[in-house]
């Protein structure tokens, strides 16, 4: 497979925005780890290779065990993730899969008993921008090194 165009020399303004995005996610209250399991999460649902290779090995660096990468996609099934993480992840996968029945209230109120508005409205912002990212990696063909 081979890439396509490179958006980033073909619409330098639009990624410049998308850059944008990403740095206002950085300054977020959302903790290092937490940025990248919405990050992982978001790319496993969306299949995006080039997304998924990046952030298993930032979430490595940061100190993220391999137990828990593996698992991020059953992580209904383990004991591995935390009542904020686990509200956390249950808001990514709706919000990537908005078509298959949008955020269901039990969903947005479970994670309400566990997460304020601020970090709510930062886990929706941030899986937005991981979605973007996946679909400019998926539609230009994106291949990891």
């Amino acid at each position: 497979m081979q890439n396509r165009i490179n958006l980033g020399q073909v619409e330098p303004e639009a990624y410049k925005v998308m850059m944008a995005f990403e740095k206002y996610v950085h300054g977020t209250r959302l903790t290092p780890i937490q940025r990248e399991l919405i990050k992982i999460r978001a790319s496993q649902i969306n299949g995006c290779a080039y997304c998924l290779d990046m952030h298993t090995k930032d979430a490595r660096k940061l100190g993220e065990t391999e137990q828990r990468i593996y698992t991020l996609s059953a992580w209904r099934e383990t004991p591995f993730f935390t009542a904020e993480e686990r509200a956390i992840l249950a808001l990514v996968e709706e919000v990537t899969e908005i078509s298959k029945g949008h955020v269901k209230d039990e969903t947005y109120a479970a994670a309400a008993k566990v997460l304020d508005e601020q970090t709510i409205a930062q886990v929706i912002m941030a899986t937005i921008v991981i979605n973007s990212w996946n679909r400019i990696g998926i539609s230009t063909n994106m291949q990891p090194e």
